[in-house]
């Protein structure tokens, strides 16, 4: 793979990771569920590490770190359709995203950068059986906390407070 291919492509999985990332925060905003939530707050932060990852890759190529806008996501009153609908958009988003990515990671022949972004797909791929998860009810995906311990009823509507 010749240098400035290598540089577009990084820029173009740059670019898909950092769509998904901003379409991730925006659902995170509507996700009121206090464990899917902090799964969507664990994926942001694995996000956050894959686009430095992939910026300090591409700071030396001189590659472009492009901006993308952040996508409209599911509206409607809050509920479970509304839920249902963020997490199977998203476990769909995933899914595609590793298809696309999977077997062009592959044919990348610089070893250090091709193992960097099988492991961006990789953990892209665990995002995915999140959602999927998440989709089919599941709620201990980060882990199971004690019988007694309870969720206060949700996600706070700010994510600080001072």
């Amino acid at each position: 793979m010749k240098p400035a291919d290598l540089t577009a492509l990084l820029e173009e999985l740059y670019r898909d990771k950092f769509a998904q990332r901003r379409r991730h925060v925006a659902a995170a905003r509507l996700v009121g569920h206090y464990d899917f939530n902090n799964s969507y707050q664990y994926v942001i932060a694995r996000e956050d590490t894959h686009l430095a990852w992939l910026r300090d890759a591409l700071a030396p190529m001189g590659g472009a770190l492009a901006q993308v806008p952040e996508p409209e996501v599911a509206s409607g009153r809050p509920g479970p359709e509304r839920l249902q609908t963020i997490l199977r958009d998203d476990a769909d988003a995933t899914r595609a995203f590793v298809e696309k990515w999977r077997d062009r990671v592959a044919s990348i022949s610089h070893a250090r950068h091709r193992r960097m972004c099988e492991v961006v797909v990789g953990e892209t791929r665990e995002h995915q059986r999140f959602f999927e998860q998440a989709l089919a009810g599941r709620d201990d995906l980060l882990g199971r906390r004690h019988a007694t311990i309870g969720t206060g009823g949700g996600v706070l509507p700010v994510r600080w407070v001072e």
